[in-house]
């Protein structure tokens, strides 16, 4: 068997990626643009199109002006694994055109880059699961997390 491979790149903040690791993922609106509940349902839909092909979704949450996801990305083929950077490129790409469209927005959506991390045990999972399930009662928007249209977690 195969040892998993580590990858270190950077922009302005440094990316590890791990083969077959689970990631704690945000990423931004630029210059917090506030997208409607529209454009969130659109980035909802994008982030969720290969949920299971490409990547598994764990938890996920769709702000006003941000996402947050726990992702573990699937083996492409033979010892390959989808990398984020092109996991992430799909979904803000195509959410970034339909935003155009339903909020009539013209020029840039997303920040460039994301915040990823590595999540290392079990513990840390849990307790970025709950930081996300919380994120829409924190902000007011929902007075529970499944109230929120937004929010979506696995059932596994």
């Amino acid at each position: 068997m195969k040892e998993p491979k580590f990858k270190i790149s950077q922009r302005k903040l440094p990316h590890w990626e791990l083969d077959g690791a689970v990631y704690f993922i945000t990423f931004n609106t630029w210059e917090k643009l506030e997208i409607t509940p529209e454009a969130r349902k659109v980035v909802f839909n994008a982030c969720k199109f290969f949920d299971n092909q490409r990547y598994k979704i764990f938890c996920l949450v769709v702000m006003p002006d941000h996402v947050h996801m726990l992702i573990q990305p699937l083996p492409k083929f033979g010892d390959k694994f989808w990398s984020l950077s092109s996991i992430m490129h799909s979904i803000k790409s195509y959410s970034s055109r339909q935003i155009a469209k339903v909020m009539k927005h013209i020029g840039t959506v997303w920040q460039d880059e994301r915040y990823d991390h590595v999540i290392r045990n079990e513990e840390e999972f849990l307790e970025k699961w709950e930081y996300i399930r919380q994120n829409p009662v924190k902000a007011n928007l929902s007075s529970t997390p499944e109230e929120y249209p937004f929010f979506w977690q696995t059932s596994d």
